[in-house]
């Protein structure tokens, strides 16, 4: 019989998609990136990265437990019996918690051994053993203070009856091979979240199955089945997850202007003021009033990977540091700044937490002054040294994904002269989402659009996360061409006195006076 045909491969696009919906890790989908900025739009690597790691993509169980920062993981033993990992089913739909109400006793086999044997059997027995995290595999003999009873898994020990091959261990260690029925009673301390919670919700519907965590705050984007358990969520997290004492649900989209979004304290204290640690560094920032995400931390090193010590950076977006500070540490000249006065101040505060407040020159401007105003005079400067090895290499960081591609056309013709040498033209690391079914194609035409010039062989994409079904996230990389940022002036032509550059004093006077 002849074989089938094999059906034609995806499109590589769609192929990777796949794969990230499928949680495959973002460091084996990036693309390549050097300091030249080589044109790679798509992603061609993959296939040998796929062939060295034979095997690695997930199924679909694991879709559910890489889709979140903190997962609640299903657990194997689930289909082996159901009772010994199921609170008691009177809890179903219960939307105050009650802990009490968890209670339920179920019948484990047991073998009864003397004490002093009970190391060398499990040793032997191990894999015939109960391992339930929370529960004890040996307990007391209520009857004999001279023996132990050791919990066997119920799925290993079928009928309560052993096998040949446990038999002949009992054999080999004179313990008698009856197997005992004992009443072992769980509580709510027995079960993991996801037990509680699965138990609790709706039979069918998905439980609330992760979240992030920022510093002792667990915050939860909840689906509206889940909104009437909100509040119970919220306890059993703080219940099952050490360090967490306040758990939010997010109440609406992220504001385009400052990037934070209003939320609802579920459980806990109300104290959103918190610390993290992110890459060895530590910041304070009250989540309410600012932008953070942990699920960036990788991205945050990847950038400052790129950088060298004397390197220029401009972060445009900065929210409270998680690029500008690690530059400043690494001894790169920073300049940062952030609309948000909030996110401002947390800049500040934290310049100085981490002692780096005279390497970063802080602004509370919007992005496009920004651009305008300290960059283009900070640049003019840079690229205007006599010596072409003194100039260092230049970094800018716009890091709103929700419009920062919007803000391109700033480079239009922002410095006036003859252009530089092409290795020294700023690098531009500019963030965006895309739903199109080729994201980095999509991403790079829009940033085409705003600059009104190509870049094909001249920029780099890289697949950041998956922001949600059919939403990526992607940074898209590029030296700026030298006819998109230089404007040759007229030689007969003077600078009228009212056209003259703005400078970051100008922008600070203005600032001050309104």
């Amino acid at each position: 019989m002849a074989k089938d045909k094999p059906s034609a491969p995806l499109p590589m696009i769609a192929f990777i998609r796949t794969l990230w919906r499928f949680g495959y890790s973002a460091r084996l989908l990036k693309t390549n990136h050097s300091r030249t900025a080589a044109s790679n739009t798509s992603f061609p690597a993959v296939w040998m990265l796929l062939a060295q790691h034979p095997g690695r993509i997930p199924g679909l169980s694991a879709v559910a437990q890489k889709a979140s920062f903190c997962t609640m993981r299903e657990t194997v033993e689930d289909n082996a019996d159901p009772e010994l990992y199921s609170p008691h089913p009177e809890v179903r739909g219960m939307t105050l918690l009650n802990r009490e109400a968890f209670k339920r006793t179920v019948v484990v086999p047991v073998l009864k051994v003397k004490k002093e044997i009970v190391h060398t059997l499990m040793k032997s027995l191990k894999h015939a053993v109960l391992r339930r995290p929370g529960l004890k595999r040996v307990i007391e003999d209520p009857g004999d203070e001279g023996s132990k009873l050791v919990i066997l898994d119920p799925h290993k020990v079928p009928e309560f009856s052993l096998g040949q091959a446990e038999q002949e261990v009992l054999k080999q260690l004179n313990i008698p091979p009856e197997v005992s029925r004992y009443n072992l009673e769980l509580t709510y301390e027995n079960f993991k979240s996801e037990e509680i919670l699965r138990a609790v919700l709706p039979e069918g519907q998905d439980v609330a199955s992760g979240f992030s965590r920022v510093g002792h705050i667990a915050h939860f984007n909840l689906r509206d089945h889940q909104l009437p358990y909100r509040h119970l969520i919220g306890q059993v997290i703080i219940d099952k997850n050490p360090g967490i004492t306040c758990v939010v649900n997010k109440t609406s989209i992220i504001d385009s202007t400052y990037r934070n979004f209003e939320m609802e304290v579920l459980a806990g204290e109300s104290n959103l003021v918190t610390k993290v640690k992110e890459n060895n560094i530590s910041y304070d920032l009250d989540f309410a009033k600012v932008y953070w995400n942990p699920r960036l931390s990788t991205e945050h090193g990847r950038i400052v990977e790129l950088l060298k010590p004397g390197d220029v950076l401009f972060d445009v977006f900065a929210g409270i540091g998680p690029f500008a500070i690690p530059a400043a540490k690494k001894k790169c000249v920073v300049f940062a700044n952030d609309l948000n006065p909030e996110s401002y101040k947390w800049l500040l505060h934290n310049c100085k937490l981490n002692k780096v407040d005279n390497k970063i020159k802080a602004f509370n401007l919007d992005g496009r002054d920004f651009l305008l105003g300290p960059v283009r005079e900070e640049l003019s400067k840079a690229l205007a040294l006599e010596k072409e090895e003194q100039k260092p290499a230049v970094h800018i960081v716009m890091n709103l994904p929700a419009s920062a591609l919007e803000f391109l056309d700033v480079f239009r013709h922002l410095l006036v002269g003859e252009p530089c040498s092409a290795a020294l033209l700023p690098m531009v690391h500019c963030y965006g989402f895309s739903k199109h079914e080729n994201p980095a194609k999509e991403i790079q035409e829009r940033a085409e659009a705003s600059l009104g010039a190509s870049l094909d062989g001249r920029c780099s994409t890289y697949l950041v996360r998956n922001v949600a079904p059919n939403k990526e996230m992607l940074c898209i990389s590029f030296q700026v061409p030298a006819d998109v940022l230089y404007k040759r002036p007229c030689p007969a032509e003077e600078k009228p006195a009212s056209k003259r550059l703005r400078t970051s004093k100008d922008f600070t006077e203005e600032k001050l006076a309104s």
